[in-house]
């Protein structure tokens, strides 16, 4: 049993109650006149930041693009225009603290440095951050609601790098090192479930269906998790508290596969999306998970949804504002 309060989960209630039984409070006028939770010891209440909430936002795409458009995830229809990135750019990679969505490097004419941000809750054009260590392009990006890291992509003349790197998301500032993934590759995948990272797939002289991990609160190698159902890269990944999906890749692939992230291991199939694509991206609000945009045949603006903690194909969710490949998704509240 959880609830979430200002961007937080509250676990362990007894006897919170089922859908629309919320936690109360109540004045304690008694004692010290403040607010205290009601009919619950306070001390059985743990607070769990979470990386992600019911806006999507959608970002950047191939010819340098910089649009920004959004939805919310419980209610399929279409997009909505948010703003704009700093510098419009593809194969950029986005993260999010829950209340803050990044997007960082990518494509511009030639690779950007640029790490830009919004806050997700408020429709407007993004604002400089900072700059990553590395400018490179199609690279992948997770957080744990604290930290966002990116981890791989390429430079010129198939340069694939190995590179992970850091910001705190609430505080701008250029990105730090962290550390190195297993492999090195561009058209990669990341997700997270708050705790551990993960990279998936990716190309470097040939599709890999490579899977390896960080705990994000630690920097350091990443290490070994497993292998995706099939090797792809430029597809999109997302995830819940527990589970990750991977859906899409090159060229124009539709599996849909999932991870339990606390558990290394290979990926498991899950079903497929609406439509086979690549270049595409997705984020969550811890319930479904959205895949949006991409590539088949030409560009596409699909949106489809799935339920994570549940097997099965993509459902049909409205269409983005523009159709585009190489754009990144992060979510919010």
């Amino acid at each position: 049993m959880s609830r979430k309060i200002s961007r937080s989960f509250i676990n362990g209630r007894t006897g919170a109650g089922t859908a629309g039984q919320g936690l109360k409070v109540e004045w304690d006028s008694t004692n010290d006149g403040e607010l205290h939770w009601k009919d619950v010891s306070e001390s059985s209440l743990e607070f769990a930041l979470v990386w992600y909430g019911g806006r999507g936002v959608f970002g950047g795409g191939d010819g340098s693009t910089d649009t920004l458009d959004y939805i919310t995830i419980a209610s399929p229809g279409d997009a909505t225009d948010f703003g704009n990135l700093s510098v419009g750019r593809a194969g950029t990679s986005a993260c999010s603290d829950g209340s803050r969505g990044v997007w960082g490097s990518g494509a511009a004419g030639g690779n950007s440095n640029v790490i830009d941000y919004i806050t997700i809750a408020t429709t407007s054009n993004a604002t400089d951050f900072g700059d990553i260590t590395v400018a490179r392009y199609a690279l992948a990006a997770c957080s744990d609601a604290t930290k966002g890291v990116f981890g791989g992509g390429k430079l010129p003349g198939d340069n694939w790098q190995n590179i992970i790197d850091y910001i705190t998301i609430a505080t701008t500032g250029n990105a730090l090192d962290f550390g190195d993934l297993t492999v090195a590759r561009d058209g990669i995948s990341a997700c997270s479930d708050g705790t551990k990272g993960v990279w998936g797939g990716g190309y470097s002289s040939g599709y890999v269906n490579t899977i390896d991990y960080i705990t994000i609160s630690t920097t350091g190698n990443a290490l070994d998790f497993g292998d995706l159902t099939q090797v792809r890269g430029y597809f999109a990944a997302t995830s819940d508290t527990t589970r990750g999906l991977f859906g899409g890749g090159s060229t124009t692939i539709d599996t849909i596969d999932y991870i339990t992230i606390a558990t290394t291991g290979n990926a498991t199939d899950f079903g497929n999306l609406s439509q086979g694509r690549q270049g595409t991206s997705a984020c969550s609000d811890g319930t479904y998970g959205v895949f949006g945009g991409g590539m088949s045949g030409s560009y596409v603006n699909t949106i489809d949804y799935v339920t994570i903690q549940t097997t099965g194909n993509a459902t049909d969710f409205g269409n983005l504002t523009v159709a585009r490949r190489h754009i990144a998704a992060a979510s919010g509240d």
